[in-house]
């Protein structure tokens, strides 16, 4: 039965590298304006630990960024498949030898977009990527290569402790805050001594590690008002938020104070608050309560008292936020984890719940929903035009549709925010590697990042 079941998942494999991506995008519309060349979208794949760059002028697959390492040695142990048996995703990071990543989660782009930080949660390290290269910082080259091998050897990246969970960088790009999930406590980071430290320019013994900041039970994110000043922290443990000022000195580098620790347990009574962000005219945070089944907001300045909390549903199961606001609305949309049937063409799917924030402060509600196009709706950014939202999605496509087995993005049209219009559904497709394909899976974040512009961090 083990090797039937061995023979299935290399069958699957080859399968789903045969499909056609062009096909894929046939079953949309056009994409509105607002593309530039620089502009890209990445999406974390968790279970094989890939980066997936797609070009939103064509809606493909341009390259996989691998953060395995895999096929770094011909010999067996380092192979990704050997004697012509694929692992399963769960299996394979436990081979013998692997150095890769564990669990790639989150990601977030320098002010610039110039970097991308990416989280390894159960390799308990940070990668930096750059963005316009579209490589890992850090690799070197493979003392073992030959035709059958990688020419890089996958760098460490930059150990910080147990489970983080979100990067963020600070408005002005000196530093990046990383979330230390399993830990009660933020790792800080210098960003050009780390990228010295990845390239081997610093010295022996240095760390990019500038200081561990305390804070609540399982801090989940931390994110910057839009003045850089001031720092917000959610948890996945407790019902608070933890509230530092940043602080920074004359050389741009923080000096955390807190000042405050918000009880948010009327709106999160289980206490999992997993992502937040605020608003482009920065005077709100959202966070989203994934247990509770709710969205909150609250004012940036002040006391930071609640403005709203709104209901998505019994098991809507939020996961991010984004925000659009172009001159026919101003929403805020939610990705639930709920799969619902009747989906189009009667597939299941997630839904992408609407907020209209055009609505009286305090009194917002959820107004509508549209299907997300996959299941489980995971990270969704907007590009800075504000006319185009890209969805990743952790479960795979069922059978009998055009992209069975495949974990998709999908890309919708906002000019109208509180009408959306399905682009395409984009199939996430393979890393090539030497020994075979392996499958891109499990999305979670995603960012859309215009190389060279600033950003949503800037």
């Amino acid at each position: 039965m083990t090797q039937d079941r061995r023979d299935f998942l290399k069958q699957t494999l080859a399968a789903t590298a045969a499909v056609s991506l062009p096909a894929a995008m046939a079953q949309g519309v056009a994409a509105p304006g607002g593309i530039d060349p620089r502009d890209r979208v990445f999406i974390t794949n968790e279970d094989s630990n890939t980066l997936v760059v797609i070009d939103p002028r064509t809606n493909t697959v341009e390259s996989t960024i691998n953060l395995t390492s895999f096929d770094e040695d011909p010999r067996p142990p380092f192979r990704y498949i050997t004697a012509g048996v694929a692992p399963t995703h769960a299996a394979m990071i436990h081979k013998p030898l692997y150095h890769g990543c564990i669990d790639a989660h989150g990601a977030v782009p320098s002010p610039d977009g110039r970097l991308l930080a990416t989280s390894g949660r159960g390799s308990s390290n940070i990668y930096l990527i750059d963005a316009e290269q579209r490589r890992v910082i850090g690799n070197t080259r493979n003392p073992a290569a030959g035709p059958t091998t990688n020419p890089e050897r996958l760098s460490s990246g930059l150990l910080l402790g147990r489970e983080p969970h979100e990067p963020t960088f600070t408005r002005n790009g000196r530093e990046l805050w990383v979330t230390l999930r399993g830990e009660d406590r933020i790792a800080i980071l210098d960003v050009d001594r780390a990228l010295r430290q990845l390239r081997g320019a610093d010295s022996p013994g240095s760390t990019a590690i500038r200081q561990f900041l305390p804070t609540l039970n399982g801090p989940a994110q931390v994110w910057f008002n839009r003045e850089g000043t001031l720092a917000f922290v959610a948890s996945q443990k407790v019902s608070q938020i933890d509230v530092f000022r940043v602080n920074p000195g004359s050389d741009g580098h923080s000096r955390p104070q807190r000042v405050t620790t918000l009880d948010i347990s009327a709106q999160d009574k289980p206490g999992f608050t997993p992502f937040m962000k605020t608003t482009p005219d920065g005077t709100e945070v959202w966070f989203s309560h994934k247990l509770a089944d709710a969205l909150s907001s609250r004012s940036t300045i002040g006391g930071f008292d609640l403005i709203d909390s709104v209901p998505l549903g019994m098991g809507a199961r939020p996961n991010h936020v984004e925000f659009v606001s172009n001159a026919r609305g101003s929403v805020t949309y939610a990705s639930l984890a709920r799969v619902d049937d009747g989906g189009p063409g009667g597939v299941p799917s997630s839904q992408i719940a609407i907020i209209d924030r055009d609505t009286t402060r305090g009194q917002r509600r959820m107004v509508g929903s549209f299907f997300s196009h996959g299941r489980e709706a995971h990270g969704l950014w907007t590009n800075p035009e504000n006319t185009l939202l890209y969805v990743a999605h952790e479960q795979d496509e069922l059978p009998g549709t055009p992209n069975a087995g495949q974990t998709v993005c999908s890309a919708f049209d906002i000019s109208k925010p509180l009408q959306p219009t399905f682009i395409a559904q984009i199939p996430l497709g393979n890393l090539v590697l030497p020994s075979g394909a392996l499958r891109n899976k499990k999305s979670i974040n995603l960012v859309y990042v215009r190389v060279g512009a600033k950003g949503q961090t800037a």
